[in-house]
């Protein structure tokens, strides 16, 4: 049987693939067919398999089970496979028959090739693959006729607030953290349609915690993005990012590597920064000065003035439409907490960040699930086979000397403290020990 990790991460994969979709669900027929030609022709790391395609007829059936499931995450996990010893794929040696009889005919279109191979008797009888993959075979090596393209990068600009938002981290100035220096490291994102700043602060690190407290409270001020446009930074490539993204709803992409025009907009915040706000500080501050004066710089002067593109102040550019923009959910704070797998103890005990926390009775012996919120101290929820058993409880031995075991068979009761019956208590005679 597949892990819950494993179906977790292919479930992943398949948003991954269809998020552009999700975006464009009210889109014209021609903008929707168009996406699925290209999403069916890029190379893809499929995980757990050797192909690197998908077909349409995937996209399609990935595309239906997340929208009636009203964007449930799970609805793209796999099902149970029931066509155990059925062709699935080619063997090698037809693979290179087609390529050969391909490049011997290279003016032949595919139905003309399959008829050729089969007066031939090339084809076993049970050969079954679809047009589909047999295009994409051809193409991965070339034999597809096509026109190769220049790289077109031309500006552009979401259509409305929340479209898109793009983020990156600028190295700061030296800040005191106690008596020592530390480097402060800005983060920040802006919507690519407005140009406002949803959210912008120093921290100490670039750690990925960091970003995504960055994020939250962005989504939180101005609701949810319906892309992400980050870099191929190690800060920004997570699972835990990845799938908290994807339960939120918000498809992410990732700028090519080496590549930096797709992020000119917030590189151009940067410059900003870096002009009109950095020569404005003192030395000595500590994180919180320097976030304090960011905010109000950023409040007083960036979001208020006409940018020079839109002719449209940021902040008066983003409420134009506001009616557009999506909500944050209530329990927001849910879809950031970390994901963990613990075995319970037999004395109850879980271990986590070096701490101890006891869980239920019933979860004894048993692999559960640990939804933990860094930000907030022992904030650990417990969930075995999807159904929540609440927040573990700190361990505490003192207080365990003394509380009763649960469950009929248990032995290690705690020992009672003999009382004497009211009334009846003497005081301790000469040479006797209290």
């Amino acid at each position: 049987m597949m892990s819950s990790e494993k179906q977790e991460k292919i479930a992943l994969f398949r948003f991954g693939v269809i998020s552009p979709l999700v975006a464009l669900k009210n889109a014209p027929r021609g903008a929707i067919e168009e996406m699925i030609r290209q999403i069916t022709q890029m190379e893809w790391v499929i995980p757990g398999s050797h192909r690197s395609y998908v077909s349409r007829s995937a996209v399609m059936d990935w595309l239906k089970r997340y929208q009636q499931s009203d964007g449930d995450l799970k609805s793209l996990y796999p099902k149970p496979r029931n066509d155990k010893g059925m062709l699935r794929s080619m063997a090698p040696d037809t693979e290179q028959m087609l390529l050969k009889l391909k490049k011997d005919n290279p003016r032949e279109t595919l139905p003309v090739l399959l008829q050729i191979a089969r007066q031939r008797g090339l084809l076993p009888p049970d050969f079954k693959v679809s047009m589909q993959t047999l295009y994409r075979l051809f193409d991965r090596h070339g034999l597809n006729e096509g026109v190769s393209a220049g790289v077109d990068r031309r500006k552009f600009e979401a259509d409305g607030p929340n479209d898109l938002w793009q983020a990156d981290i600028m190295h700061g100035p030296l800040v005191f953290d106690g008596k020592r220096k530390r480097k402060a490291f800005l983060f920040a994102i802006i919507d690519d349609h407005s140009r406002l700043i949803v959210h912008a602060w120093f921290y100490l690190n670039e750690k990925l915690e960091n970003f995504m407290e960055c994020f939250k409270t962005a989504v939180a001020k101005r609701g949810l993005p319906r892309k992400l446009y980050l870099d191929n930074g190690p800060a920004f490539r997570s699972h835990q990012l990845r799938l908290c993204l994807a339960s939120l709803g918000v498809e992410l992409v990732h700028s090519k590597a080496y590549v930096p025009q797709g992020k000119g907009k917030i590189e151009r915040w940067f410059r900003t920064c870096r002009q009109r706000f950095l020569p404005l500080l003192k030395d000595g501050l500590t994180p919180e000065g320097i976030n304090q004066k960011l905010e109000a710089w950023i409040q007083a002067d960036y979001q208020s003035k006409v940018h020079d593109t839109t002719g449209q102040s940021p902040m008066e550019r983003f409420i134009q439409k506001i009616e557009l923009i999506r909500k944050a959910p209530a329990n927001l704070d849910d879809y950031f907490r970390i994901k963990l797998i613990r075995k319970v103890n037999n004395d109850r005990s879980v271990k986590f960040a070096g701490k101890l926390f006891e869980a239920p009775i019933d979860l004894i012996g048993k692999t559960v699930t640990l939804l933990v919120d860094v930000k907030k101290e022992g904030a650990v929820e417990v969930f075995f086979k999807d159904r929540s058993y609440g927040l573990l409880v700190p361990l505490d031995r003192h207080i365990n000397a003394h509380v009763r075991r649960e469950g009929p068979n248990s032995r290690d009761q705690a020992p009672e403290t003999q009382q004497p019956p009211a009334g009846e208590t003497k005081p301790p005679q000469s040479g006797q020990l209290f």
